[in-house]
């Protein structure tokens, strides 16, 4: 851990990715076996995405291994978010050849459907509260454990999970356009 912290104050990317490729290959495998069966893309081809898209700056400091594992995060969630809309735009007709599939070939867009939906409404929930909305961030698109995030975030597990089910219902409150209840003054 003090290693990948002292890299990053560095910040020399090709000192630094051997040593956290492995957690963020498991980060990714988490996170796609959350996707549905068929889905084409792979860890591996998440985790270089995400990391080509943070080093491709080169003016990304990181501040502490929580900050670059939550900006992993997000651009594993941004890979995923361009992913989905992808397919649905050629599930919308963005692709006009047509051919004949077997039944057994065809994927359920629910699971693109669910990354947009809970993207979509992210911006809102951090907009409330930011802590809410890392922490789905992190649990989401990430695939992290309660634990995981704890860790990462610097908290313990047990208000880790008191935010998570609180986020649960604001996200379900805001994919489906309902309002919270009155708060009592």
């Amino acid at each position: 851990m003090a290693e990948v912290t002292r890299l990053l104050d560095s910040m020399r990317t090709e000192d630094l990715l051997p040593l956290v490729y492995d957690e963020l290959r498991q980060l990714a495998g988490r996170r796609l076996a959350q996707e549905q069966p068929g889905h084409t893309l792979q860890p591996t081809a998440l985790v270089h995405e995400a990391w080509l898209r943070m080093s491709a700056g080169n003016d990304a400091r990181w501040q502490s291994r929580a900050h670059f594992f939550g900006a992993a995060g997000e651009a594993m969630r941004r890979i995923l978010v361009d992913n989905a809309r992808r397919k649905a735009r050629l599930k919308r007709g963005g692709n006009p050849e047509r051919c004949d599939l077997p039944e057994s070939q065809i994927v359920s867009p629910e699971g693109d459907e669910k990354v947009l939906q809970v993207h979509e409404v992210l911006d809102e929930m951090a907009a409330e509260d930011r802590l809410k909305a890392e922490i789905v961030k992190l649990r989401f698109f990430a695939g992290l454990n309660h634990q995981q995030i704890a860790d990462a975030l610097e908290l313990n597990e047990k208000t880790v999970r008191r935010h998570w089910e609180l986020a649960k219902v604001r996200l379900h409150q805001l994919i489906t356009g309902r309002t919270p209840p009155a708060q009592a003054t």
